[in-house]
């Protein structure tokens, strides 16, 4: 059972009454709906009244929309909910994860390239000044993940590199960044993401990393968190199978579970031989690594009585609110392990000073004054400044003076769209400004995508994106060629990689062999895999303005490239350095 006077919590005889009053004073049906953080994008504030009366629910995490938006919808909520709601964001990289117009400080992968810890402070602490402007007090971050294989795309930039101890150096400095600010935090995706190449959104998640191995990495960083007093920790729908065969002798393949419903990893370890006091909440309950383990109606109790004290969102309100209900009706979920998830939830609410009104909902011109500040832009230029990262030169090509090789050929290449309403990447745009910022006359090639949205289908776009023309030509006519990645992905693949927006495209970087080529990955860092022939590559892990103005900077020899690469960048292949 949990100890509110102990870490994370802490707290005083005024706080501890105020949740054994609010517990004692809810209905039952207000207890199952604590357990749940729903995501709603509603305004309509008799929608929200109407759903709070219905589900009672304990959290909310609604991500997207501007500062009004965003603040008066938790307004809204807060002052319709019968108890105050923890309110959720994903601030992986600053203020930019919760808010169109939040700031961008910097990637996990960024900081790490970073010497010091510096950058992640300020990644923490412009979310949590950001996001707490507009109501939010609880982050949902920041990932705890150790980006063992290169192919693994979920947390290559949401990791702060490649081994524990750098990790823990870093989540340490954002959690203290964000403690400036009344927020919560939430270390992320316990029991490991990284070790594999498969996506928990897509497919059940295996941590395969024997005892001996999980004890002197993932252990490692989530147990110095929680001696540091961690407030929360999200659990991932990853499997640990050899620590559940130590923990469950015998135990069959088919009876291991994701963390989410496994009680071995949540009340026997994390509880148990490690110790967390905390909140215990499961990642996203759609994704495939929980929905394909068990029946819904089983898999909602469970993962609460398995150890989990909150669970993240609902295929269908009524239907999980049922399935939860029946849970603790039937005994699934005993009214000990009620009690004990109610005392965590209603204890993180009474460490904020949600009991008291004044720290709910902060006054309208905070927001204001905050949100993409002055301050939060110049820590973001800082970051791209220290960061940015010089993966390899290996022809010697750089600097490259615009008034000595001027005339620049553009090859952008991004995600692959999936809307009919595709327009165009802006970034390409931005990219283009820049690079004639700089200096440089710049000539874009053609896109396959470009080609097909701006005149609409032809079949002669397939043979334009095929034409190279002759090589000489190419030569005489550009000095250098800019390779410019703007590629992202989610919860479609398990694993992302280049790709040219048509096949045989004369995007590919055969021009590598005619003129100076410059690669620029503004999101991955392990592109090298893909075009290995490039021999200049630099990762500049955000495709915000800032970063790739820094970036051509750096290209351009007017400021020094002071980022560090990690072996992972070559992705375990000799022919990447070249």
């Amino acid at each position: 059972m949990v100890n509110l006077k102990e870490k994370p919590f802490c707290l005083s005889g005024e706080a501890i009454a105020w949740v054994e009053e609010t517990i004692a004073s809810m209905t039952p049906d207000e207890k199952v709906g604590q357990l749940f953080v729903q995501m709603r994008k509603s305004l309509d504030e008799q929608e929200i009244k109407k759903t709070l009366d219905t589900w009672h629910q304990g959290g909310l995490r609604w991500q997207g929309g501007d500062r009004n938006q965003v603040y008066n919808q938790n307004k809204t909520y807060q002052e319709n909910t019968k108890i105050p709601l923890l309110i959720a964001a994903n601030c992986d990289n600053g203020g930019d994860g919760c808010l169109s117009e939040g700031t961008f400080v910097a990637t996990a992968a960024e900081a790490a390239a970073g010497e010091g810890t510096q950058t992640a402070y300020d990644s923490g602490y412009v979310a949590g000044r950001e996001a707490s402007s507009v109501g939010v007090n609880w982050m949902f971050n920041p990932c705890a993940d150790i980006y063992m294989n290169w192919r693994n795309t979920i947390v290559n930039t949401r990791a702060y590199g490649d081994n524990a101890d750098r990790v823990i150096e870093n989540i340490r400095a954002y959690i203290n960044g964000i403690h400036q600010s009344n927020v919560a935090c939430c270390c992320k995706h316990f029991p490991g993401d990284g070790v594999e190449e498969r996506d928990q959104h897509l497919v059940l998640g295996v941590n395969d990393l024997s005892v001996e191995e999980w004890d002197a990495s993932f252990r490692k960083v989530y147990q110095t968190m929680i001696d540091e007093g961690l407030e929360s920790i999200m659990v991932g729908h990853i499997a640990l199978p050899e620590m559940s065969r130590k923990l469950r002798p015998g135990i069959k393949d088919e009876d291991i579970m994701p963390a989410t419903l496994a009680p071995e990893l949540l009340t026997d370890l994390l509880r148990g031989e490690m110790g967390f006091n905390g909140v215990v909440i499961t990642d996203a309950s759609h994704m495939a690594g929980i929905a394909c383990m068990e029946k819904r109606e089983v898999a909602v109790p469970k993962a609460i009585a398995s150890g989990c004290d909150m669970f993240l969102f609902s295929n269908n309100a009524e239907e999980d609110f049922g399935y939860m209900k029946a849970g603790v009706e039937n005994g699934v979920i005993t009214a000990e392990r009620l009690d004990d998830a109610l005392h965590r939830i209603l204890g993180l609410k009474a460490k904020l000073g949600l009991y008291k009104k004044e720290n709910v909902t902060p006054a309208p011109e905070v927001k204001e004054q905050v949100v993409g500040c002055e301050e939060h832009k110049k820590l973001a230029e800082e970051a791209a400044e220290r960061c940015i990262t010089l993966v390899k030169d290996t022809k010697g090509d750089l600097p490259i003076d615009p008034e000595k090789r001027k005339r620049a050929r553009l090859v952008f290449i991004q995600s692959t769209p999936t809307s009919k309403s595709y327009a165009g990447d802006p970034v390409k745009d931005v990219v283009v400004e820049e690079l004639t910022r700089a200096g440089f006359t710049v000539d874009v090639a053609p896109n396959f995508h470009d080609l097909e949205a701006e005149e609409g289908p032809k079949p002669e776009h397939m043979l334009k994106m095929m034409e190279c023309g002759k090589m000489k030509d190419f030569s005489a006519k550009y000095d250098v060629v800019f390779l410019v990645l703007n590629i992202k992905g989610y919860a479609q693949e398990n694993h992302v990689r280049l790709r040219w927006s048509c096949n045989h495209s004369s995007e590919l970087p055969w021009y590598v062999t005619e003129v100076p080529t410059v690669g620029i990955s503004l999101n991955y860092t392990n592109h090298l895999i893909d075009v290995p022939q490039v021999h200049t590559f630099v990762n500049a892990y955000g495709n915000t303005r800032t970063s790739i103005r820094a970036a051509i900077e750096k290209i351009c020899g007017r400021s020094e490239f002071k980022g560090t690469a990690s072996d992972t960048v070559f992705c375990g292949k000799w022919d990447t350095r070249l």
